[in-house]
């Protein structure tokens, strides 16, 4: 399993928007892709004084599976236009790294089949 991921800054008064735009365009078109071997994105969100962070991690099956959605040069970052309107600033290239070994606690483990994915 291979993580993509990526950081962009946003002022404050213009999280919401982005985090909006994040919902209802750019994860529903990076969906609508069906690239073979994505399997989720998940985005996180913190305050840091006069900035809001924001981090995207996306998993793939495969090294190639990440080229096959971002191209052959797939560290370069994928921000749109319209992100690029709200983001302060942003990483240009993302970072990937493989996942080598994952534990889940005892009540994880016994948890519904995607009950994680909600």
């Amino acid at each position: 399993m291979i993580l993509r991921i990526w950081h962009g800054w946003t002022l404050p008064e213009n999280a919401d928007t982005y985090e909006a735009l994040l919902k209802t365009e750019i994860f529903p078109a990076i969906l609508a892709k069906q690239v073979r071997g994505f399997r989720r994105i998940e985005l996180l969100r913190r305050p840091l004084g006069d900035e809001v962070e924001f981090v995207t991690i996306m998993s793939f099956d495969s090294i190639e599976a990440v080229k096959a959605f971002a191209g052959e040069d797939h560290e370069a970052a994928y921000v749109p236009a319209k992100a690029r309107q709200v983001l302060a600033r942003f990483d240009a290239r993302s970072q990937h790294y493989e996942i080598r070994e994952r534990r889940a606690a005892a009540d994880e483990a016994a948890s519904p089949a995607g009950a994680d994915e909600a």
